[in-house]
């Protein structure tokens, strides 16, 4: 019995050993490595969040083909080429309802706010210091506060040029659309500082090129009443002018209709009108409403936008300026619009002074 049991020991033995021998042993590059500890982990890095931007319309809304319109392009363009995440307002009351507009936008978290209501002025400086996180910016006035930046348009730069090529328009021999007396006519949407900065401009400009021309004005006390708009147009243009500029936003369609009816001239704004009324509309008095709000939203995508401060868009900037005249520009003699390119430059470089009402309030 013994002898049995030390045979089967020695072939137990025998099988281990031989086992062992046919093992072969993992390379340490490829054994399992310790589990990191749950703190040594690498963390996934969040995906910066998207500026937001909100945009509150002014008086006569999207679709008014000028200003309003301007500002939403700007916007659009923000969105496609900026990645900010974006947000149109838009109120049958902006002026009534300004502060309540403000509020529920700084409110919802936008990081800016752009008004283009220009009567927004008053209830933005009692809603931003409520809002200190918000950056709030208001078009065509300045308003004092940390958090305020206030873009400024030199609208009655590019307004004495398009008053200067009326004046010369007016009189112009050969041309069917125009009569010899030298009237023109502005049409303003209301008796305001930022709407009197056009027409103070466009009649200087038309002084400057004839002293004693007469400009006619008028105010249809809205943004979007085209009737009110042809009626004024009409008005004017039966009492001698040929060429009325149109200040007054989408009422400005009535001007373009009227001006049309009667065979005479139109002076578009803020966009470049002209296609309106092919023929028609002389030029139009373009403010880059656009760039201009593309440019906030740009600023505050690179953290450069800063509350408190005051960003101008002139001639020299090219915020402001004279349409093409794609339908009118081969109607017009070369000394017409070689004068324009000189008073141009003259104003750039500070040899005419435009006045600006609005810093004489």
């Amino acid at each position: 019995m013994k002898k049995y049991i030390a045979l089967y020991l020695l072939v137990a033995l025998s099988l281990l050993l031989a086992s062992c021998a046919g093992q072969t042993p993992t390379p340490q590059s490829q054994q399992s490595q310790p589990t990191q500890p749950e703190s040594a982990q690498p963390t996934k890095i969040e995906e910066a969040k998207k500026p937001r931007v909100a945009l509150i319309t002014a008086q006569g809304g999207l679709g008014d083909r000028s200003y309003n319109d301007s500002g939403y392009e700007g916007l659009m363009r923000a969105q496609k080429e900026l990645g900010v995440e974006v947000k149109v307002i838009e109120s049958a009351d902006p002026v009534g309802e300004g502060e309540q507009l403000l509020r529920t936008a700084a409110e919802s978290g936008y990081d800016l706010v752009i008004t283009l209501e220009y009567s927004h002025f008053d209830p933005l400086a009692r809603v931003a210091p409520d809002y200190p996180n918000t950056t709030f910016a208001i078009l065509n006035i300045a308003v004092e506060g940390d958090n305020v930046v206030s873009v400024i348009f030199k609208e009655h730069e590019a307004s004495f040029l398009a008053g200067a090529l009326a004046a010369m328009v007016t009189t112009m021999k050969g041309n069917e659309l125009v009569n010899p007396e030298p009237i023109i006519g502005a049409i303003g949407g209301t008796k305001s500082p930022g709407i009197d900065k056009f027409i103070v401009g466009y009649t200087e400009g038309a002084q400057f090129i004839n002293p004693d021309i007469k400009v006619l004005t008028a105010y249809s006390n809205s943004f979007g009443d085209p009737a009110k708009g042809r009626e004024l147009a009409l008005a004017m243009y039966e009492q001698g002018a040929d060429v009325v500029f149109q200040i007054a936003g989408g009422t400005g369609e009535g001007v373009f209709q009227a001006a049309e009816e009667t065979k005479h001239y139109a002076i578009g704004v803020d966009s470049d009108q002209d296609y309106i009324k092919p023929g028609y509309i002389l030029t139009s008095m373009i403010k880059r409403v656009d760039n201009a709000v593309y440019d906030l939203c740009s600023r505050l995508v690179n953290g450069t936008l800063k509350g408190g401060t005051v960003i101008e868009y002139g001639l020299k900037e090219e915020g402001v300026g004279l349409s093409p005249m794609k339908y009118t520009k081969d109607k017009l003699p070369a000394e017409f619009l070689n004068k324009i390119e000189e008073l141009k430059a003259k104003i750039i470089n500070g040899e005419i002074k435009v006045t600006d009402i609005t810093k004489q309030q």
